[in-house]
């Protein structure tokens, strides 16, 4: 039996591929090896959320008498959080099943394989069967990376699914890599009462990220209780009584510390592996699937989506470009705009971004503009008892285009939609800061922050002739 569409991967781009697929009216199956959701919906986004949300209140519990409350014999279930983590988990996936099977699309469970440009063979246990389709779309996602480093199957020494299985806060747990997911889970169990290190072998953390943001979310982790050491490397670990002895490295001394568990952080790889690739004839690397802006690969009618690509490893991008593929699949002609991908790392406060950072458009020889406005000085910020962070905008010196806009601060994964938007529509400042916005609202400091760029912020203390 033939599909106008096959799709290998039940993640957020490949489920999202197949739901639009099957809109257009294409006959659509869909495979998944393990669950669908991927990686975000089971093992990353949405459980890391959750966590989140639980550390969120009890932090707030803690420190509800600055609110005039008070509270006595207070504490956590970790094993109630947990099982309120796995019934979110459980929930979303539902949906997501409900979803597909009322678009009419044939869901199987099993490992895909690409056997031909225009056939593929699934194996569910010991059976194998091959199935034909006009188009496929290749959505297998990323796992984590390990380290090269003895050390790495120690039974403390875990990645970021292993994580999630916990069954107990660790006294204290080291994290290796200072990026979007080793920050995250280094803020959540710092929460519930971990001595967390975080070790990054780069000069700072989260690489990629506008400095100025960093350097103030580096301020705010460390005031947290989250020891940060940046320039340094593993460079062995041992199994002790304690948990695991590491032996650091930060170029001038040599130093050991011994923690409870390791969480090995140090990013995600494209699965490419065991794909058939090579027997299709798709041009790969370890790097990922190359495409061209169709989503299309070497092959016609082939197309690779989301992390598999190597490109934006974010969820939100991989259904983006889910869409994308399926309306070309079924004879559209749309390109994928990378321009205004926004990017959430959820922490407290929270920080988001998209477009250019400050240091990228210098290096790019663009003339700009850079305004900043502070939550202290909004309204709602204060109110929320959520004073810290800043949203900064850069912009077009010759025109006042949004270039990027970078916040850090309460709800900033809500409120960096409108630098999203502004990008991706070409507008400018002015346009941002003329909107009238709601009051009290967190949304005026991005329209402080766009009066900025012209130098034209109300809410803002000047002193001896400068912003403060």
């Amino acid at each position: 039996m033939g599909y106008d569409v096959a799709v290998i991967g039940g993640g957020p781009g490949g489920y999202v591929a197949a739901i639009r697929a099957a809109q257009l009216g294409g006959k659509v199956l869909l495979v998944e090896k393990d669950k669908m959701g991927g990686v975000c919906l089971n093992r990353g986004c949405i459980p890391t959320k959750t966590l989140l949300k639980s550390a969120e209140k009890w932090q707030e519990l803690k420190n509800c008498h600055e609110f005039g409350l008070q509270a006595e014999n207070i504490g956590f279930d970790f094993d109630a959080i947990r099982l309120r983590k796995n019934q979110v988990v459980n929930k979303l996936r539902g949906g997501i099943e409900q979803l597909i099977k009322s678009n009419a699309i044939e869901m199987i469970y099993g490992v895909g394989v690409l056997e031909g440009p225009n056939r593929l063979i699934i194996t569910q246990e010991k059976e194998k069967i091959s199935y034909e389709a006009k188009h496929i779309i290749v959505a297998t996602g990323s796992e984590p990376m390990h380290l090269p480093i003895p050390g790495q199957d120690f039974p403390n020494v875990i990645d970021s699914n292993q994580l999630l299985e916990i069954d107990h806060v660790p006294s204290s747990m080291m994290v290796i890599g200072a990026g979007a997911v080793g920050i995250e889970f280094a803020a959540i169990f710092q929460s519930f009462g971990s001595e967390v290190t975080v070790v990054e072998m780069l000069p700072t953390i989260l690489p990629n990220i506008d400095n100025e943001i960093v350097k103030r979310m580096g301020i705010l982790l460390r005031k947290q209780g989250i020891k940060m050491l940046t320039n340094t490397k593993v460079i062995g670990m041992e199994e002790n009584n304690e948990g695991v002895k590491v032996s650091l490295d930060n170029g001038k001394s040599i130093q050991e510390l011994t923690v409870g568990k390791v969480l090995v952080a140090t990013g995600r790889k494209p699965i490419v592996a065991g794909l058939g690739l090579e027997a299709a004839g798709i041009d790969y690397s370890q790097a990922g699937i190359k495409v061209n802006s169709k989503m299309e690969t070497n092959i016609p009618g082939i197309y690779a989506i989301g992390d598999v690509t190597g490109e934006e490893m974010w969820a939100h991008a991989a259904s983006a470009e889910g869409m994308v593929a399926a309306e070309n699949a079924l004879g559209g002609n749309v390109s994928m705009d990378y321009s205004a991908v926004p990017g959430c790392i959820f922490t407290t406060p929270e920080l988001a971004m998209v477009g250019l950072t400050e240091k990228e458009a210098q290096d790019t020889n663009i003339d700009i503009k850079v305004s900043k406005f502070n939550f202290a000085s909004n309204g709602k910020a204060v109110s929320m008892g959520e004073a810290d962070g800043l949203v900064k905008i850069i912009a077009d010196a010759n025109n006042d285009k949004v270039l990027g806009m970078h916040i850090l601060g309460a709800h900033a994964s809500d409120l960096i939609m409108e630098g999203a938007i502004a990008i991706h529509n070409g507008l400018t400042a002015d346009q941002i800061a003329h909107t009238i916005h709601p009051h009290p609202s967190l949304s005026e400091t991005v329209m402080e922050s766009a009066h900025g760029i012209n130098g034209d912020i109300i809410h803002q203390f000047i002193l001896k002739g400068r912003p403060l």
